[in-house]
């Protein structure tokens, strides 16, 4: 469990200990009830990191968006993952690099599986240039989350798989990779953070490369 979850579930089950005995037993149980699920909400399991030089998820989740799109004059891959507020918010390095870019950009907080929360909401977008290409990933708030931890630097080296940060509550976190990757994912698949491959290089594969559509769709609740 992250720092977070011990803070918020301590200082919940404060308040039900003050109330229980201030007010009765029974005034206890919605603060003993919200500091529990706040204690699952910020668990922070390990996870086995794959081998290879393959591009691993950064985030727990749904995949909700999966097309071309450009940035900055290039056309890239980008795939959008949606955090609900069962999955585990914390963000891993997809690749392993140097942090050579950090932009935080304040925001709206519209629903995070929609593409415009994408733009439009409050974010943090971060560049790894890694060893043979650059991926960059972006931390999006969501209707319910307020705030955005990201604990590394410019200039800071990571791990694939390493924990960066993490998004408080629903949320959303977008991908974006150079066309020459092989993807290995699909709208409406689930992915963990650290461990499930996204994408991989095209000299290991094989078949041809999907061509996806620009396509999105809702997520729903976790299996």
């Amino acid at each position: 469990m992250v720092l977070e979850g011990y803070l918020y579930g301590c200082s919940l089950s404060l308040v039900g200990v003050l109330a229980g005995a201030f007010l009765g037993p029974g005034w206890a149980i919605p603060e003993f009830l919200l500091a529990a699920f706040t204690m699952y909400f910020f668990r922070d399991p390990n996870r086995v990191i794959p081998d290879g030089e393959s591009v691993v998820s950064p985030a727990d989740g749904r995949v909700v968006e999966l097309r071309e799109t450009e940035v900055e004059g290039q056309r890239v891959w980008k795939i959008g993952i949606f955090l609900s507020i069962f999955d585990v918010h914390v963000n891993r390095s997809p690749v392993a690099g140097v942090i050579s870019d950090v932009r935080y950009t304040p925001g709206k907080f519209l629903m995070a599986f929609r593409p415009e929360a994408s733009v439009e909401n409050e974010q943090n977008s971060v560049t790894v240039q890694g060893a043979r290409f650059p991926v960059t990933f972006k931390q999006i708030a969501g209707v319910v989350a307020r705030r955005i931890v990201f604990k590394k630097k410019v200039g800071d080296r990571v791990e694939r798989g390493e924990r960066v940060g993490l998004i408080k509550f629903g949320s959303r976190v977008d991908l974006y990779l150079p066309l020459d990757l092989v993807l290995e994912v699909s709208i409406g698949g689930r992915v963990q953070g650290g461990s499930s491959i996204l994408a991989g290089l095209p000299e290991s594969h094989t078949d041809v490369r999907p061509q996806q559509a620009d396509v999105n769709c809702e997520a729903g609740a976790p299996r």
